[in-house]
């Protein structure tokens, strides 16, 4: 690879460049056997005005080493000629490319080849001109324009990428949101799920509701520490592992000690840890079966009202080590019609004024008991969306929400 001396002109801004950086040069790399050919373009390059750092390369070995970096920073455009030594032809153009992604690539022709010229912009050149006719402000506009489409295109590249992965992503998301598990029609079933993290439909919060052989319904809910995507990767790996056990006949606090032993096992660090809540409706409706691990009360609603329900509660899961955990199977009476709304701490933890002060138990059963009569799509809905107005000022909601709805109707 031979240098050509830098082309001493005036300094352009970088913006009129698109370099990208604060060098007001733009690096040139210029790709020609002929030494009389090579000579015209240093030539029109040095009577464009266009600031330039140009070298050059007699093949496309010494053109690759170049680009690479092996000699300094790699050019920004490549003027290439087609007939090189070592390689001929419209693929020249795709191997040069590939050894520098990000380089414009102007084709340098000869007058009957035109039609190549044409040929070399589809097969992903920025521009072809013609050697021995273009003028200074031609090959200097071209450079230019070379560069800043090859910015754009790779701008357009960049950003569909990253469209298709987040279309993925969120078909992976939703695959991994659960379905409920029910066979008969005792127990109706509304959620919602919100996670804080942008661009993302899982958190850290995870619920799901399965139906037994006997007609008993279980349903859980839980929120891991953190909001990232590991924690929402536990959160999943959690939600299935309840669901297995379930469905294995595993229930009450038994189920706590072996998601337990999950979460040990699978969490990133040791100060990660998640609080559960499982409930079991047996057919009949008349009691439920509570285990709470650190987890929020629930709200019962009921023909006259809302009651939020405190039963008994042990430490979340993660905090202790598996032989001092005591969680305790709690009972609690239920209308003959009614629901039963299982929700994470972000439903109420938002703040709701200047100085601060947050929703809390209090304010979301005060605010919950004004949509007694409504159904439970309504309340539902109702709900998240009072509590995300009433924080929208002072910051809004920070943590993920999720709220689980389960509704029954007088048994025959």
């Amino acid at each position: 690879m031979a240098s050509v001396p830098q082309v001493p002109q005036a300094r352009v801004s970088p913006a009129d460049l698109a370099t990208g950086g604060d060098d007001p040069y733009l690096t040139v790399l210029l790709v020609e056997d002929d030494d009389g050919d090579a000579l015209l373009v240093e030539e029109t390059l040095r009577d464009s005005g266009l600031a330039v750092r140009l070298s050059r390369a007699r093949s496309l070995a010494e053109a690759r080493r170049e680009l690479s970096g092996e000699h300094g920073a790699p050019a920004r455009c490549v003027l290439l000629d087609l007939h090189l030594p070592d390689a001929q032809g419209l693929d020249v153009v795709g191997q040069v490319l590939a050894e520098s992604p990000s380089a414009a690539v102007v084709v340098l022709t000869g007058l009957a080849e035109e039609g190549v010229g044409l040929s070399a912009v589809a097969a992903g050149a920025q521009d072809y001109l013609i050697k021995g006719v273009f003028e200074p402000t031609v090959l200097a506009r071209s450079v230019r324009y070379a560069v800043q489409r090859r910015q754009i295109e790779q701008a357009a590249m960049a950003l569909e990428a990253s469209r298709m992965r987040a279309q993925e992503n969120a078909r992976l998301e939703r695959g991994l949101l659960p379905s409920p598990l029910l066979h008969g029609a005792g127990v109706q079933v509304v959620s919602r799920y919100e996670p804080s993290r942008s661009l993302g439909l899982l958190s850290g919060d995870f619920y799901d509701v399965v139906e037994a052989a006997d007609g008993t319904v279980h349903a859980v809910i839980g929120d891991v520490s953190g909001h990232g995507p590991d924690e929402a990767a536990l959160g999943v790996c959690l939600r299935v592992a309840w669901r297995s056990f379930t469905l294995a006949g595993v229930t009450g606090t038994a189920v706590c000690e072996l998601m337990q032993k999950v979460l040990v096992a699978e969490r990133t660090g040791p100060e990660i840890f998640a609080t559960v809540t499982t409930v079991e409706l047996p057919p009949g409706m008349t009691k439920a079966k509570v285990v709470r691990a650190g987890h929020p009360p629930l709200l019962l609603r009921e023909p006259a009202g809302v009651r939020l329900v405190e039963t008994a509660v042990g430490p979340a899961l993660g905090l202790l080590p598996d032989g001092r955990c005591h969680w305790r199977e709690d009972h609690l009476d239920l209308p003959a019609a009614g629901g039963l709304a299982l929700f994470t701490d972000g439903l109420f933890e938002g703040r709701v004024s200047t100085d601060g002060r947050r929703l809390g138990e209090d304010g979301l059963l005060a605010l919950a008991g004004r949509y007694t009569g409504r159904s439970a799509e309504e309340f539902v809905t109702a709900v998240i969306s009072e509590t995300r107005a009433l924080s929208a000022d002072h910051g809004g909601h920070s943590d993920d929400v999720a709220l689980l709805h389960l509704e029954w109707n007088e048994q025959k």
